[in-house]
């Protein structure tokens, strides 16, 4: 009896090893051909296969954050970023070479014709608010200034004749001021640009006759290892906008930005206009979902949803 038990048991133990080595054989080729799939293209799903993404460029460091995460979570996901000022980022969708975008406007009627010819949908949520950072020169005695003043200066009507510096005629933080100075066209002489946000900071630190326009994000990014940092300040700006306006100056913070007393605030997008059940949906609801909100959360902006808490109730506490 015991020798037929014997004999059982290795019979079943050879079984296990054949299957097992056949379920690791099937595993690496499955993981192969995944692999190849993210690398050529040919297979897509939520969690696989490769996205084209535009991105608004001053907000590439939360993105570059957000993807760092999103692929180490699914390796199997391949992202392509684009960074863009705003109007080319727009372009980009419009010409099909991104099929998402993280932009801190939506797509206008015109724009979104040419997706509605074609029968694509988009898919479009909230991710997280920004701001908009006015720097000038510590030199100057100013703190504070007003969007009037804002826009005066770009209009060439200042009393003080200082330049805007801005980073691109392209950009968002450029269109956001336009529209709220309601500005069809700006002075030349009195509008610069430059070629980028860090040149912005650079221009600001070398003339105290520049004020500054950037994104939060960036400054955030590149303030830290600025080398001349001590000759940069934000300036406090009076809120005058919207339903929130109180006529108080303030700085832009997390906190500022939250309860919608800082006034140069904007808030971002993902949008899908993927025509299938591809890659874009997982990396949408990646930004959207928990994990992405805490790497917003964690970098100094304001998420759209306020990521949740684990809260651990213990009954044994020893006192």
């Amino acid at each position: 009896m015991k020798k037929i038990v014997n004999i059982c048991f290795l019979a079943i133990l050879v079984t296990s090893m054949v299957g097992c080595s056949t379920c690791s054989r099937t595993d690496k080729k499955h993981s192969a051909a995944d692999e190849a799939g993210v690398r050529d293209g040919s297979k897509e799903d939520i969690l696989v296969g490769v996205l084209n993404l535009v991105v608004d460029e001053t907000v590439l460091p939360l993105v570059k954050e957000q993807e760092e995460v999103f692929l180490s979570a699914y390796p199997n996901a391949k992202l392509n970023i684009i960074a863009q000022p705003e109007l080319l980022a727009v372009r980009e969708l419009l010409s099909n070479e991104a099929a998402v975008g993280v932009l801190a406007r939506e797509l206008n009627e015109e724009e979104n014709d040419y997706f509605k010819k074609r029968s694509i949908k988009p898919r479009i949520f909230s991710v997280w608010t920004d701001a908009i950072v006015v720097i000038n020169n510590t030199k100057l005695a100013d703190t504070t200034v007003t969007i009037s003043y804002l826009v005066q200066a770009m209009k060439g009507e200042s009393a003080d004749r200082r330049k805007i510096v801005f980073d691109n005629l392209n950009s968002s933080t450029f269109r956001h001021l336009k529209e709220l100075g309601k500005l069809d066209k700006v002075a030349g002489n009195f509008v610069e640009v430059q070629d980028g946000s860090e040149k912005v900071l650079e221009a600001v630190a070398n003339d105290p006759n520049k004020i500054g326009i950037l994104g939060y994000n960036v400054y955030l990014d590149l303030i830290s290892s600025f080398p001349n940092k001590n000759n940069i300040r934000i300036l406090s700006v009076q809120n005058t906008v919207g339903e929130g306006a109180d006529n108080k100056y303030y700085k832009p913070s997390q906190s500022t930005i939250a309860a919608e007393q800082y006034p140069l605030r904007r808030m971002f997008y993902v949008q899908n206009y993927q025509p299938n059940l591809g890659l874009g949906i997982g990396f949408s609801a990646f930004l959207t979902g928990d994990r992405g909100q805490r790497i917003v959360l964690k970098s100094g902006l304001v998420p759209a949803t306020m990521p949740g808490r684990d809260i651990i109730i213990r009954d044994d506490i020893s006192l």
